[in-house]
């Protein structure tokens, strides 16, 4: 697993990643971190880590720059900007596509609670570059209108501890408009700190891209 960090144009900023990719990838999955998170998040490098182990390259990275980190740290408002977080994302997309180690590769997009939104409305206006998604405790309810329009097989992981959002996001699964699933993890409350939860998390989420991204295949089972 070779892994570098990299530098991701978004329009007037330069964000932050880390690129890891295995010799021979079969896919890759960009990281939509959540509320008041970044690319350093412990949670979802666990998550990379057991998507590399499943021959999946991943971009961790940050989706503001350190002076908006620390505006949001005193406002915590651009968090909810899913505007701005989408349209990062879709730079990052852009930067994915054009990058000549990750151009072939069938793309996924994990999100994680207020990044799952950003992730779906991505997904949503870029139905030939995204082939699946994972929310993972996520706010699919704040993509609004744009979960009808989701074509991209989609995964719904919730803790069943977390009671707000999984009533959230059963509301949002009858409402995606292409494949979708909810799964709970029996007794995980929202950061699936409990023993085994998140790496329940990371089986659910290797095997569902294994299973969408074009070209991938692993030993992981398939999430039916």
């Amino acid at each position: 697993m070779e892994e570098v960090a990299v530098t991701v144009p978004a329009g007037p900023v330069a964000l932050r990643g880390d690129l890891a990719r295995p010799r021979a990838a079969a896919g890759i999955v960009l990281f939509v971190h959540g509320s008041g998170s970044s690319r350093l998040s412990p949670r979802n490098r666990r998550v990379a880590a057991a998507l590399g182990r499943h021959g999946l390259a991943t971009l961790l990275m940050d989706l503001l720059t350190a002076e908006e980190e620390a505006e949001d740290l005193r406002t915590a408002a651009l968090r909810f900007d899913i505007p701005l977080l989408t349209g990062r994302v879709e730079r990052a997309v852009d930067w994915l596509r054009a990058e000549p180690a990750t151009a072939g590769l069938g793309l996924g997009l994990f999100g994680a609670s207020t990044g799952a939104a950003a992730a779906l409305i991505a997904a949503a206006r870029r139905p030939g570059d995204v082939a699946a998604v994972v929310s993972r405790g996520g706010r699919p309810d704040l993509a609004g209108a744009a979960l009808e329009a989701v074509r991209a097989p989609t995964l719904l992981i919730v803790g069943g501890a977390d009671a707000t959002v999984l009533r959230l996001n059963r509301a949002a699964l009858a409402a995606l408009g292409g494949p979708a699933r909810l799964e709970v993890v029996p007794g995980a409350t929202h950061l699936f700190a409990e023993p085994g939860a998140l790496e329940a998390v990371a089986r659910l989420a290797a095997a569902w891209f294994v299973r969408h991204l074009p070209g991938a295949a692993g030993p992981a089972a398939p999430a039916t």
